[in-house]
């Protein structure tokens, strides 16, 4: 086998005569396989086509789709005992996971398979799955956060003409030229506004990262946010100088009536953040021209990132789900479910190709998600992320509410920010008396 210690290239000795795409299992006998997918209703029509095809080719085998909406549906299935053979989740679940003894690891039965899981792959996709010295799911895509951008709305070449700082690239661009681009697409006439950004940990964590702070005190084993340390609450003041203008950012009463996804796809506002999945939806939006951009940089170039995995039941038979994960791997497989647009592929072979990129498709640079994905920030293995996020996210509301906030009213926010995430990361901490 080949050792997997964090992250390990496995390009193993197999035999060459071999063929990783054909079961190892050698029974007759008739096989039921469930797998688990979640997403909207093309998504989940592609993984079913990768799916029949696999039935197809071997008749004593089938597999059956089971799909739910979303990851947090998939996630309760696993958690009360009716997880599918194969699924699909977030690396954000790997901590739950694997204390809750919830999957089985990869790497062997990878490997004795003959797929090579090195080199083929965005490192930080299988970063984000290894733990205990082993590849606890495959990763299948990684996609990091980007700013979509109305195209309509701003015209970089335009601000340009008129001397204002705009980026010459897709791939980097300033705090600064962010401004701008938000000031240049809050237009009265057109009723539009410049930028919204969600105030929540993955909203504002590119911006604390890219300013030189942490969102949480330990990368590994956090016990609270770090919103208040010098650093991150710097980055902040910063980045909320332009996130809670009033005169570029929808207002609570507009948000009370549409989304931000929703303004955007009507063309009235000018930027939002997102993931690569949030592209199929933007491409049915009629009248919309949009295009995306890198986070934009403080200091260093930095965002987070979306990680899917897949992952073998702990209670699954090895050999057969093993061999379908196989199938799954494959070039032709990932190939399909790329085409359907929500997916970054974690194999870099389909990620550079004309199905993930789709260049007569929108957005325009799509290749941008590639160039980005290097300068992902991994989360750390936190027990419960919806806890988290929940605890904190009346002080994240409040920084970006209020239009104005001296150093020391952020300083105080940040503080109890810090505390309320500090209730979910170490209880233990919060319960313990004063020793006399």
């Amino acid at each position: 086998m080949c050792a997997l210690a964090v992250v390990a290239a496995c390009s193993g000795d197999t035999d060459p005569k071999s063929d990783p795409t054909k079961p190892t299992s050698s029974s007759a006998t008739p096989i039921d396989l469930t797998f688990g997918v979640y997403g909207e209703p093309d998504e989940v029509a592609a993984y079913q086509e990768v799916a029949d095809a696999y039935n197809a080719e071997h008749p004593e085998v089938t597999v059956k789709i089971e799909a739910t909406r979303s990851e947090a549906e998939s996630m309760t299935a696993v958690e009360t005992g009716a997880a599918p053979d194969i699924y699909l989740a977030n690396s954000r679940n790997l901590h739950k996971l694997q204390t809750e003894e919830l999957t089985q690891p990869v790497d062997e039965l990878l490997d004795e398979r003959g797929v090579d899981f090195g080199d083929g792959y965005q490192r930080g996709a299988l970063l984000a799955f290894s733990g205990n010295n082993a590849l606890q799911c495959m990763p299948y895509a990684i996609s990091p956060m980007v700013i979509y951008y109305n195209t309509d709305l701003i015209n970089f070449q335009a601000m340009r003409n008129r001397d204002i700082d705009a980026p010459s690239e897709h791939s980097t661009w300033t705090l600064a030229q962010f401004a701008a681009a938000a000031q240049w697409a809050t237009q009265p006439k057109k009723k539009a506004r410049g930028v919204h950004i969600d105030p929540t940990l993955d909203g504002l964590a590119p911006f604390v990262y890219s300013g030189g702070g942490t969102v949480f005190d330990d990368d590994l084993e956090p016990t609270a946010t770090s919103f208040s340390s010098d650093g991150s609450r710097g980055a902040l003041e910063e980045t909320l100088e332009v996130l809670r203008n009033p005169h570029v950012t929808l207002t609570d009463k507009q948000l009370q009536r549409r989304s931000a996804v929703e303004w955007f796809e009507a063309g009235r506002l000018g930027m939002i953040a997102g993931y690569r999945d949030l592209v199929p939806e933007l491409r049915k939006a009629k009248g919309l021209n949009f295009d995306v951009m890198a986070m934009p940089v403080l200091d260093d170039k930095t965002t987070v990132g979306d990680v899917t995995g897949i992952c073998l039941s702990a209670e699954t038979d090895h050999d057969a789900a093993a061999d379908f994960l196989v199938h799954l791997l494959s070039v032709e497989s990932v190939t399909t479910v790329a085409e359907a647009g929500y997916i970054v592929p974690a194999n870099l072979e389909v990620a550079v190709s004309d199905a993930f990129i789709q260049p007569s498709l929108l957005p325009a640079h799509g290749s941008t998600f590639n160039a980005t994905i290097r300068h992902i920030i991994p989360p750390p293995m936190v027990p419960d992320w919806t806890a988290v996020d929940e605890a904190v996210a009346q002080g994240l509301q409040e920084l970006m509410d209020v239009p104005v906030l001296d150093a020391e009213e952020i300083t105080t926010t940040t503080e109890e920010i810090d505390e309320a995430s500090r209730a979910i990361l170490s209880p233990e901490d919060e319960s313990e008396s004063p020793s006399d």
